[in-house]
């Protein structure tokens, strides 16, 4: 399943509404990859993390912002964690936790 609508000049995630410029240079990491929540702790795997809002994942689901996950495992891509909330598996922005 692909989650990614593309338009003319962006590329946009269906499930998060996140968009970026298609002619956006790839970032270029020099150490090992550091992730931070909504507030600026930086996450590990294993961590475990409360969602800040609502987050529609299509139809009429909702998770509930305040809602905890199980322990996480940080990815790469645009959605940096891979978690279990409310026994449904999602990738997560790190900016919504």
């Amino acid at each position: 399943m692909n989650d990614i609508l593309e338009h003319p000049a962006r590329w946009e995630c269906a499930t998060c509404g996140h968009e970026w410029r298609r002619d956006a240079a790839p970032e270029i990491a020099d150490g090992p990859r550091m992730v931070k929540d909504a507030h600026g702790n930086v996450l590990t795997d294993g961590d475990c993390v409360i969602l800040i809002k609502d987050l529609k994942l299509g139809g009429s689901q909702v998770l509930k912002g305040g809602t905890k996950s199980k322990p996480m495992k940080l990815g790469d891509g645009d959605h940096e964690i891979s978690c279990k909330v409310e026994g449904i598996a999602v990738g997560l922005k790190a900016c919504f936790v």
